[in-house]
């Protein structure tokens, strides 16, 4: 089987093209009967964790036979922080992901994983406060509380030492509007019949 493609992927760290990658090749080694012996089966669950998409990682890893489950710590490993995606461990993806000691494939791998999770995090916390303890930020975040504070106020977040909480900074809402002539045209003509 070849999986050359899988592994330019892992090396351009093109790791948002590795999920359908790795699902396409799954399905023509299958149509051709190919055993999948060599299959990097933490690197595809992880591809699918990585996109957020937790319902194929929880499919793909039903699919597996208890055997490669068993023969695979590193794949093992990459499920325990699909459990806590699953389970929303916020904390426990920092410690799944950071508590093992990932194989040359999986190291940035992972630790790319960690960073759009935590953007992903931080852009849900903007939306959904207004106002966050510092705490709450780093236990969310995966990070010490020096360091959730100073990621948030990079972000434009203030902070007030007093009570150490931090007040969310909300991105302006973007509306676009496209306004051709036939709509003006339009509008022009309604007001024109209501005034007269």
């Amino acid at each position: 089987m070849d999986l050359s493609a899988v592994q330019a992927a892992l090396s351009d760290k093109s790791y948002s093209t590795l999920a359908p990658l790795c699902d396409e090749l799954l399905l023509q080694a299958a149509s051709r009967g190919t055993t999948t012996d060599e299959w990097p089966h933490a690197v595809h669950l992880l591809a699918h964790l990585y996109l957020n998409d937790l319902n194929s990682a929880r499919f793909f890893w039903k699919s597996l036979p208890q055997e490669v489950k068993d023969a695979s710590p590193e794949l093992a490993a990459v499920w325990r922080i699909g459990q806590c995606l699953w389970n929303r461990d916020y904390a426990g993806v920092y410690t799944a992901a950071q508590g093992f000691e990932w194989g040359p494939d999986l190291a940035d791998f992972t630790t790319a994983f960690l960073e759009s999770y935590r953007q992903r995090i931080f852009q849900l916390l903007t939306s959904a406060y207004s106002t966050i303890s510092v705490a709450d930020v780093a236990h969310f975040m995966g990070m010490s509380e020096e360091d959730s504070t100073n990621y948030a106020v990079q972000k434009g977040w203030s902070l007030d030492v007093g009570t150490k909480m931090l007040t969310v900074k909300k991105p302006k809402a973007q509306t676009n509007q496209k306004l051709d002539a036939s709509k003006l045209q339009r509008l022009t003509e309604c007001v024109f019949h209501l005034e007269h």
